[in-house]
């Protein structure tokens, strides 16, 4: 499916339910949505290909077997560009708005000096997005309609896992540009797994991941660069039996970074990664061991 101009999404988002739960995993795609509401385009200055560099596209497709496997599959329709459920709610630079933004607002924060707060400023390679300032209210109207009902729906999804197997595991899916930055040109892997540092997840749950990925033949790395956003840090608790890993898939593998378009390759990249999510829901459904605090 390619990226589509919409007049309002229907629906904003979507949870795919499997027939029956086969383990306490659910996989999220917050970043692969494709479809550009028409006015918010007349608000930029991009065209619509270079809006899609913030895309995680096809992300929820190569996930997509999850379902069949007895996990839940929560993904988005609106793109990253118009809204960033991967932020905090309120997570928004002042000098984009007309109009005062709210005082509890996390103006400060690395991704909103970087333009890539809840309402991004930026794409790609700090390709500025909208050519005037935005309504403060166009901003909260999107939280509001969007952002809120999604996290809502994303809680209540892993709330039904962990009722049915005393844990949740969450697996954040994105994907990754495949060339490196001017600062470190080293060729990325071909997944990065993201636990803030050990934080959001027991080891169990990186290590199954990373192994199963492994044996595929996959080079993979941990955290770095990418150590889980907030959607990672904000779910992954594991002293309440909330467990969360971020999964980011080197675009080269799948699809040609250029025109948006599959390669021979995705089929593949697809039923690798339903074997890492069965072999995930498989061994997390026998039970997860609590993590032991650092100071013992």
């Amino acid at each position: 499916m390619s990226a589509e101009i919409v007049d309002e999404f229907v629906p904003a988002f979507e949870v795919l339910e499997p027939a029956a739960l086969a383990g306490p995993v659910v996989c999220n795609s917050p970043h692969s949505g494709r479809s550009y509401p028409a006015n918010f385009l007349a608000m930029t200055r991009l065209d619509l290909p270079t809006l899609r560099r913030s895309e995680d596209t096809f992300v929820d497709e190569l996930f997509a077997d999850a379902v069949r496997l007895g996990v839940p599959l929560m993904r988005a329709h609106f793109p990253r560009a118009f809204l960033d459920v991967n932020r905090e709610p309120y997570e928004l630079d002042p000098r984009m708005f007309d109009g005062r933004l709210p005082n509890f607002a996390n103006t400060r924060s690395l991704r909103v000096a970087g333009g890539l707060g809840t309402i991004a400023r930026v794409v790609g390679d700090s390709r500025e997005i909208y050519d005037r300032r935005l309504p403060v209210d166009e901003a909260l109207r999107r939280i509001e309609l969007y952002y809120k009902p999604y996290h809502r729906t994303l809680r209540r999804v892993l709330l039904d896992a962990q009722k049915a197997y005393g844990h949740a595991v969450l697996v954040d899916c994105h994907s990754m540009p495949s060339n490196a930055s001017s600062r470190d040109e080293r060729p990325r892997a071909d997944f990065v797994l993201g636990d803030r540092y050990g934080t959001s997840c027991a080891p169990l749950v990186s290590d199954v991941v990373e192994e199963t990925l492994r044996d595929l033949g996959y080079a993979v790395a941990r955290n770095k660069p990418y150590a889980g956003g907030f959607i990672t840090e904000h779910y992954g608790d594991p002293a309440a039996r909330f467990h969360a890993v971020q999964v980011e898939i080197n675009r080269a593998l799948y699809m040609d970074e250029r025109s948006y378009a599959r390669t021979a390759r995705f089929e593949r990249v697809r039923l690798d990664l339903a074997r890492v999510v069965g072999k995930l829901a498989s061994v997390t459904a026998a039970g997860i061991a609590p993590m032991r605090d650092a100071a013992e």
